[in-house]
């Protein structure tokens, strides 16, 4: 073993502890939070290592990135989620392979992958952005605007709409991220007793390097983790 797959290996294995800490004090098993290696700001070859190191499920931001990565990593084929912004006229190629969008931001957006995945006769597992800090420089939908959303997530039939994401805000303290988490766990309650029975909002994006502990106490199922994972290492 390297240098570099040690500490990322030691580094995998703080975060996974302090992970499975903070289910057992929300009451949840470990493996009821999956965490999702964001691997933006590093190159093929580290995240190679991470999904070796087994860290399967990995995370991108730009779908070119995804796109790239996807075709080079194929032993272990990780599991892909996009995180970032998704623009219409990279729906078509996105889709295919990613098995997670957490980044369904408009109405537009919802439609658009709607048209594709109906086209493409696949189904996508998306969840719906909310900006519950509401940053003016981030994207998703108000947190005003999902629950009346809730009765019409059915109609979407391509899609398996299955939760919400979100961020902390960008100014935002951890008290004050604690509370946004909250936040976003009771507006994902308050949707689902107004939801179609067919539609089960039980995923819960939230959390990064900062805050993923804080995020998990309040509900999270999946955190996006990345520069956590890469302390100490030349990436």
């Amino acid at each position: 073993m390297s240098a570099v797959q040690r500490v990322l290996a030691e580094n995998i294995a703080a975060v996974r502890g302090r992970m499975a800490d903070a289910a057992r004090q929300s009451g949840r098993a470990p493996e009821d939070v999956t965490l999702v290696a964001v691997t933006k700001y590093v190159d093929v070859d580290m995240a190679q290592q991470v999904a070796e190191a087994g860290c399967l499920h990995l995370g991108e931001s730009r779908p070119q990135e995804l796109w790239r990565k996807a075709e080079l990593l194929v032993s272990p084929r990780p599991h892909w989620h996009l995180v970032g912004h998704l623009q219409r006229n990279k729906i078509r190629r996105t889709l295919p392979l990613v098995e997670w969008i957490h980044s369904a931001d408009s109405l537009r957006v919802l439609d658009a992958l709607q048209a594709e995945a109906e086209s493409a006769g696949c189904r996508a597992r998306v969840l719906l952005e909310v900006n519950v800090a509401r940053d003016q420089a981030k994207t998703g939908l108000l947190p005003e605007d999902l629950v009346p959303l809730a009765q019409r997530l059915s109609s979407w039939n391509a899609l398996d709409i299955c939760g919400l994401m979100a961020m902390s805000g960008l100014g935002s303290d951890r008290d004050e991220a604690r509370r946004e988490f909250a936040q976003v766990r009771q507006l994902r309650d308050r949707m689902q007793t107004q939801c179609p029975p067919e539609v089960a909002l039980k995923h819960l994006s939230m959390g990064m390097s900062d805050d993923f502990a804080m995020a998990i106490l309040e509900g999270a199922t999946l955190v996006r983790v990345g520069s956590a994972l890469f302390e100490g290492i030349d990436t």
